[in-house]
């Protein structure tokens, strides 16, 4: 027996192209809708998969239908009610017909493996139907973009496991998402649209290391166009004892770096800057470029819209961040905003804050902690 797979467009198709190849007697044995190879397959129209047969079980009988069988196994009857008019006529037609038995157990055999194959097809074909509409149904339900589900889908695809989706989901986001190292850099600068928290993040993060690890501090700030944000920033190096440096140019950034080299650690506040202002953009990168030995963080809401996430990436790639801080979490429940920065932006989070109390509502995070959380294992 011959068995048989076709990937076509439509029924028409295949039909013509098993004629072609197996001939006019060949059976289709199942067909179901199946997509491309590749993540592009979830995004354009499903083929179709055809499992056709044909019997072979006899060379000089390959193109026999099922009505000639039935012939055969007839006028073997007659021939045997024939077959008393000699002795040894009838030994020779007794043994003719032992051996047509013979061949009649042959094809009854084939014929039920044939049966069992087509039914192991259709349970293997209902099985993945399933698991594809389970997918599809998960990450449909996903509030990110399409081109976060393409990838997660891409991923899920790749896990040869039966774990429940959930895990699957999982187990790619791990795939995924990228690890912040921690890098022990001097100078830490934190930059952003307006609005998004930038300077009370700066203080957290300095009275981290000024308070908790006991380290000797150091704050700049060069945002001098929003209103109260220097006298914000000069407040809170007073309570926590940190020396305070507002530059407004190039060259006064290199007097202020001079000033706190003896710290070990340095936070820069910038400006903020929307993402749609190139220009804008542009003049903070030429001053962060004559700073030396430094990390820099992209502060993020994490409550704008999923689709203000791209465009706040885009803008500030020109700028080669190092990290993403997401602030507000106890402000949203939308964490799938998180995959979207993470596949878009491809640069791990290393901080999210919780609230408004300095230094204690932030926390370093990791890969698996946000994952817990996008998933519902972990509450904040």
């Amino acid at each position: 027996m011959k068995v048989k797979k076709y990937v076509v467009k439509n029924m028409n198709e295949a039909m013509a192209r098993i004629r072609n190849e197996l001939g006019k007697d060949a059976i289709i044995v199942s067909q179901r809708k199946i997509r491309k190879e590749g993540i592009k397959g979830y995004f354009t129209p499903k083929l179709i998969e055809v499992t056709a047969a044909l019997d072979r079980y006899n060379k000089d009988n390959e193109g026999q239908s099922m009505d000639s069988i039935k012939a055969l196994i007839y006028n073997k009857q007659e021939e045997q009610k024939k077959a008393m008019i000699a002795k040894e006529q009838f030994i020779q037609k007794d043994k003719r017909i032992e051996n047509t038995d013979n061949s009649n157990s042959s094809i009854i055999k084939e014929v039920i493996e044939m049966k069992k194959m087509i039914k192991e097809l259709q349970n293997n074909n209902a099985i993945e139907d399933k698991e594809d509409n389970v997918i599809d149904s998960f990450i449909d339900n996903l509030d990110i973009s399409t081109e976060s589900k393409k990838r997660i889908i891409e991923e899920i695809l790749k896990i040869d496991t039966d774990n429940e989706i959930e895990e699957k989901f999982k187990m790619a986001l791990d795939k995924i998402f990228p690890q912040y190292e921690d890098k022990e850099k001097k100078i830490e600068i934190l930059i952003g649209p307006t609005g998004v928290g930038k300077t009370t993040t700066i203080a957290k993060l300095a009275g981290r290391k000024a308070l908790l690890e006991k380290k000797k501090v150091g704050l700049i700030t060069i945002d001098t166009y929003r209103i109260g944000a220097v006298e914000q920033l000069k407040t809170y190096s007073e309570i926590m004892n940190i020396p305070f440096k507002v530059v407004y140019s190039i060259k006064e950034m290199d007097k202020a770096l001079e000033e706190l080299k003896d710290c070990d650690s340095i936070f820069i506040d910038t400006t903020g800057r929307s993402a749609k202002n190139t220009m804008q953009i542009s003049e903070l990168r030429a001053y962060i470029n004559k700073i030396p030995n430094k990390l820099i963080h992209l502060v993020i809401s994490s409550t704008i819209k999923n689709k203000d996430i791209k465009v706040i990436l885009q803008g500030y790639g020109v700028i080669d961040f190092d990290s993403i801080i997401f602030t507000k979490l106890d402000e949203t429940s939308n964490y799938e905003i998180l995959i979207d920065a993470l596949i878009d932006g491809n640069k791990p989070i290393s901080y999210m804050t919780l609230g408004q109390s300095v230094p204690d509502d932030i926390k370093k995070v990791s890969k698996n902690f946000i994952i817990d959380l996008i998933v519902g294992d972990k509450i904040i």
